[in-house]
């Protein structure tokens, strides 16, 4: 069997906010703060150990995702030197360790590292990919934030804008409180995310408006129940979250390369998924078919053998109609594996007609069943040639 395609990870360039913002909320946060600076040097290496701490020390969802944002904003350093060597192909939890042991990354690394700690302090997290926002400009770098639900309330988080700030390519730390539990009507001024669901508004505002600055809530809108949505997204599969959000993000208007280049990367993973869920499902045939012609191979081991030991008549049949209806099954099946790549179609072909093949062969073999046990006992023992096995395994 051909490899699977693979799911296409989507390529971000990673935003850092550069201006200093003034006139943030203190003292509120102070004693979750203090708390986890204090936290064990084994325990701050890995986010089991991160939240390990802080379940131990803070009881309520507020608490524990406010020490969750505290530790990855004041924690990491945005990698500036290594901004262009970052490696796209790297996997979520891979992102996640090497941001927590080297202390280091861009938006990504923030995000998945919060995400990832809120998760396993128990609280309902999602990343959010989308485009920025800042004095009135839109960037041209793709970003990466947070979403978390706190007591049934849906908040919104930036760990890389409250990690602190980036003046003439120097990173300097500086906890911004105001990327941190922003309500989405307000988060929305300045973070668009490609996917309209993760706006969490009841009235989502199109790429269009965002570049216009028009964000303010518009209820002449029809009411999108954002909740239900994510819902019923949490519970479909990995190919139906792929298409649905691909959807939104087309319905909501394709406006510039950023949005563009995020629907291409979509697509594709579209595509991976269902070449990687037809694949799966040619693999269980291959598996069935195997299995069939080990079983009418028996058949014709039993036949050159003239069926001895001597079976049932019932037995005897049922040697035959077990493959045959296992190798019907795989035809059936093998038309309905859905859409694969192109250099996946020599192969279906192949067992498409290695199972047609097999099928007549069986027939021919069903044929001389059928006539054997009809006749009497004398009649049957003048019936008998030697037969070749049929076929070899499609792996």
């Amino acid at each position: 069997m051909p490899k699977k395609g693979i799911v296409m990870k989507y390529i971000f360039l990673f935003l850092m906010f550069t201006v200093v913002s003034l006139g943030q909320t203190k003292g509120i946060y102070d004693v979750v703060d203090a708390k986890m600076d204090k936290i064990p040097y084994n325990l701050s290496n890995t986010t089991v150990g991160i939240a390990e701490y802080i379940n131990a020390n803070f009881k309520s969802e507020n608490d524990k995702v406010r020490a969750a944002f505290y530790w990855t904003a004041s924690n990491i350093r945005y990698d500036i030197e290594n901004i262009e060597s970052i490696d796209y192909k790297e996997i979520s939890q891979d992102k996640i360790k090497n941001a927590v042991l080297t202390k280091k990354g861009v938006c990504i690394h923030y995000a998945e590292v919060f995400n990832d700690i809120a998760k396993k302090v128990g609280v309902k997290s999602y990343l959010v990919f989308g485009y920025t926002k800042q004095n009135g400009k839109v960037d041209i770098l793709a970003h990466a934030w947070c979403a978390a639900r706190i007591d049934n309330v849906w908040w919104l988080f930036d760990p890389t804008w409250g990690a602190g700030y980036v003046d003439k390519k120097k990173f300097f730390k500086k906890i911004n409180n105001l990327n941190y539990k922003v309500a989405p009507s307000q988060f929305i001024a300045s973070h668009m995310p490609f996917d309209y669901l993760w706006q969490f508004l009841n009235y989502p505002v199109t790429n269009q408006e965002f570049i216009e600055g028009k964000t303010l809530l518009n209820k002449a809108k029809p009411n999108f129940d954002f909740v239900a949505q994510i819902g019923e997204f949490d519970n479909m599969s990995d190919l139906d979250k792929a298409k649905t959000s691909l959807i939104r993000m087309e319905k909501n208007g394709v406006k510039n390369k950023l949005i563009q280049e995020f629907v291409f990367s979509k697509k594709s993973e579209v595509d991976a998924i269902q070449n990687n869920e037809a694949m799966d499902k040619m693999q269980a045939i291959s598996d069935d078919y195997n299995q069939a012609i080990t079983m009418f191979n028996d058949f014709i081991y039993y036949r050159n053998n003239r069926f001895k030991p001597v079976l049932p008549d019932e037995a005897i049949k049922a040697m035959i109609e077990s493959p045959k209806q296992k190798i019907i099954d795989c035809q059936s099946r093998i038309y309905k594996i859905g859409a694969y790549n192109d250099s996946n179609t020599a192969s279906v072909k192949s067992l498409k007609n290695s199972i047609i093949d097999v099928l007549k062969q069986i027939e021919v073999q069903e044929k001389f069943g059928n006539d054997y046990l009809s006749k009497s006992k004398s009649g049957r023992k003048g019936m008998f040639t030697k037969v070749t096995f049929f076929g070899i395994p499609v792996k």
